[in-house]
């Protein structure tokens, strides 16, 4: 007779079977699941155990280290700027990143193999080498792509921040020398062509813009400095004017010893002597290279007041920027701080400093990280400073603390200043007048009655009258 109770067994064997296979395909997606909450967790139930605790090691203090600093940041977010400038930090970051990329990596790879992929049925095998390769490369590719960042960073930090000594603030106050560097055909390297004095309380971040023009002549020099020695009657030479200082002062390299900046070094002590501030840092911006800033943090929004032409002054005008609240582009935002067509020294300095307060109040961090390596690239290739890299987390809060406050200006120009005969000692009483007003010591300043329909060259004011965002006590009013 035939045995009937084959198929059962048959049937038997073969679901056995099935479960066996279910239960080793489970169990390598389980390894691979424990390699990717806690790497090394893995071999510590089923493969090397020594290779196990040590990965788990590195992992857990990985975590602690970064729960602490989290929690470090969220109650001081100057340590992540202090972090974020410190070169030597960032290289260890780096190397870290690189080295946990390949064990990571590695530790899936084992995991895998400790999974017995040759005892998997083959639609098994296929699904988990299919999860493990995606798992590797994933992890892998999110860490490496953030050690490519931390470089870039790095790298930025190198290039940007200078080996300047660290100063203390003068009477609660940081002066930070802005200058606008005016490279071309003819001309010695950069030449100072923008110059404004930030004056930045040490405390809370309220700033003052002092504004200078660039044709300001016949004024003094700091005392005791090598320019005072030069010219103890002030800068009062055939045709020399304040953007000129640099020049003269890179034709006679010899009077500053060994200093790689002579051409800034005199501008400082030609600053120090027209305002009567003492000079913290300088901070150079190739304009040329500005409109790679602005199109890095995707453009800056301005009030246009009046059509800008772009071009003029010897070249054709190729069009205008209109009228109206008009985010610009690099390009665009370049013209409308520089345009001269129609215009004069004194609106075009208004101007730039509305664009000044524009990229403050619009440059959040969220921009920051959204547009990070387009932003240190363009910044590293146009902008230059003493500030020493353990400086720059101050600056970086203070600058976030300023964004919530109202910014003031003075600028040294007409009618306030005659230019070619600067009274110095009623700039110095203006100069304090204005930092004592921000911090509160001081009346407002009296309001002059102002036509607001009196535009000219695209900032409200003229040449008579002087123009609003030159001196005010709210720029963003101004502008």
């Amino acid at each position: 007779m035939a045995d009937l109770t084959a198929p059962s067994r048959l049937h038997g064997q073969t679901s056995v079977a099935e479960r066996a296979a279910r239960v080793r395909f489970r169990r390598a997606l389980a390894l691979m699941a424990m390699t990717l909450v806690a790497p090394g967790s893995a071999q510590l139930v089923a493969g090397n155990q020594k290779i196990g605790r040590i990965a788990l090691r590195i992992w857990l203090a990985s975590l602690v280290v970064g729960g602490v600093v989290l929690l470090a940041v969220l109650l001081d977010r100057r340590i992540a700027f202090r972090l974020a400038t410190n070169a030597d930090l960032l290289l260890v970051l780096w190397a870290a990143l690189l080295a946990g990329a390949i064990g990571w990596a590695a530790l899936f790879i084992d995991a895998w193999r400790i999974g017995r992929p040759l005892s998997l049925r083959l639609q098994h095998r296929r699904a988990a080498v299919g999860l493990n390769g995606l798992l590797c490369f994933s992890v892998a590719g999110v860490m490496l792509f953030s050690a490519h960042l931390v470089s870039v960073h790095r790298d930025w930090v190198i290039a940007v921040f200078g080996d300047g000594e660290v100063t203390e603030a003068h009477d609660g106050r940081y002066n930070v020398l802005l200058l606008g560097g005016d490279s071309g055909a003819g001309r010695w390297g950069l030449r100072p062509d923008s110059m404004t004095v930030a004056s930045i309380d040490a405390d809370t971040g309220r700033t003052v813009l002092i504004g200078l023009p660039r044709n300001m002549a016949s004024f003094p020099f700091e005392e005791g400095s090598v320019m005072a020695d030069e010219f103890p009657d002030g800068f009062d030479c055939d045709g020399c004017y304040l953007n000129g200082v640099s020049t003269w002062a890179e034709d006679h390299t010899d009077l500053f010893g060994d200093s790689k900046t002579p051409g800034v070094d005199a501008t400082v002590m030609a600053i120090e002597g027209i305002t009567g501030l003492e000079i913290n840092y300088w901070a150079m911006v190739n304009l040329s290279g500005f409109k790679q800033l602005v199109d890095a943090v995707g453009g800056v929004t301005v009030n246009v007041r009046e059509a800008i032409p772009v071009g003029g002054l010897g070249d054709d005008v190729t069009g205008y920027i209109d009228p109206g609240t008009q985010k610009l582009n690099g390009f665009e935002a370049l013209w409308f701080a520089r345009a001269r067509e129609g215009s004069d020294d004194y609106s075009r300095m208004a101007r730039q400093k509305c664009v000044m307060n524009a990229m403050l109040q619009q440059l959040s961090p969220e921009t920051v990280l959204r547009n990070f390596e387009d932003l240190t690239k363009a910044s590293s290739e146009m902008f230059s400073t003493n500030l020493p890299a353990s400086e720059a987390s101050r600056f970086i809060d203070l600058a976030l603390k300023a964004r919530d406050q109202k910014m003031s200006t003075l600028s040294l120009v007409p009618p306030l200043v005659n230019t070619g005969d600067p009274d110095v000692d009623l700039i110095h009483d203006k100069v304090a007048e204005a930092i004592d007003r921000a911090e509160g010591d001081a009346p407002p300043a009296k309001k002059r009655k102002k036509n607001p329909d009196s535009v000219t060259g695209g900032s409200i004011g003229s040449l008579s009258e002087g123009y609003a965002a030159n001196q005010a006590d709210d720029l963003g009013q101004a502008c």
